[in-house]
């Protein structure tokens, strides 16, 4: 009877630490260049990568969970993954529902529209937002006036911006840059107005959500942000997408 006890607990050690070695990552799969959703399928892109370097880095194995935005924290609070790697920015307001390693990258919001649109020429303009974001916070909070338009996807605004369905669009700046203005879409589309960091709505950056009792998990993600700055293999990614080094400040 205690060599089939000790049987059992080897057997469920063995796939305790098979978990272990697991980790399933939320990410959504519409927001180019930090993740897109290729014709077989699978999801590339920034976000993706990062997301895998970090899980290696960790000595783990990333299953990516494809999640529409909309559901995303929910999917992480019902144990669906166990982590979002969605460019989800760090907020007050977020921390109050999960929790957040330190930033991975960090860039500013801006406004996009027909080529020559000035940024005091808002009034009265429909100005495309994705839905639950940081940016349908800004615009709430600074632009009261103006009237929006919420849509489930970054795509989606885009789409509509195309068809003139709306007037501008606010997002995360260098996402609407290489997702749209530098593709043969975005042709007659460009920047207008200032870049937007305000730290009452932008937060602090993009890092890895996490349920609030996930503190070690939280802190790994972390010190492997940091291990793959420190290593170079951050640079490898980033410049694969960016011109810059979109980390921002030290």
């Amino acid at each position: 009877m205690k060599k089939i006890l000790l049987a059992a607990t080897a057997i469920s050690s063995m796939a305790l630490s098979a978990q272990a070695e697991n980790v399933n990552i939320c990410v959504e799969g519409a927001y180019p260049p930090f993740s897109s959703t290729e014709a077989s399928g699978d999801v590339v892109g920034f976000d993706i990568d990062i997301a895998n370097a970090l899980a290696v880095e960790m000595g783990m194995e990333a299953t990516m969970v494809k999640t529409d935005w909309d559901g995303i924290i929910p999917a992480l609070l019902e144990g669906k993954c166990d982590a979002i790697i969605a460019s989800m920015s760090i907020t007050d307001e977020r921390k109050q529902v999960i929790d957040f390693s330190a930033k991975y990258y960090n860039s500013p919001a801006a406004f996009i529209g027909a080529e020559g649109m000035m940024a005091d020429a808002l009034d009265g303009k429909v100005v495309g937002v994705q839905r639950g974001t940081i940016h349908q916070d800004f615009m709430e909070g600074v632009f009261p006036g103006v009237e929006l338009r919420l849509y489930g996807s970054q795509d989606e605004v885009y789409l509509d911006l195309q068809a003139g369905r709306i007037d501008a669009a606010m997002g995360d700046s260098i996402a609407m840059d290489d997702g749209f203005l530098s593709t043969d879409a975005g042709a007659g589309f460009g920047f207008f107005g200032e870049m937007y960091a305000v730290a009452q709505y932008h937060g602090e950056g993009a890092g890895v959500g996490v349920r609030q009792a996930d503190t070690e998990l939280r802190d790994a993600f972390s010190a492997a942000i940091l291990a793959i700055r420190a290593s170079g293999e951050y640079a490898t990614i980033n410049d694969q997408y960016f011109e810059i080094d979109i980390y921002g400040g030290e």
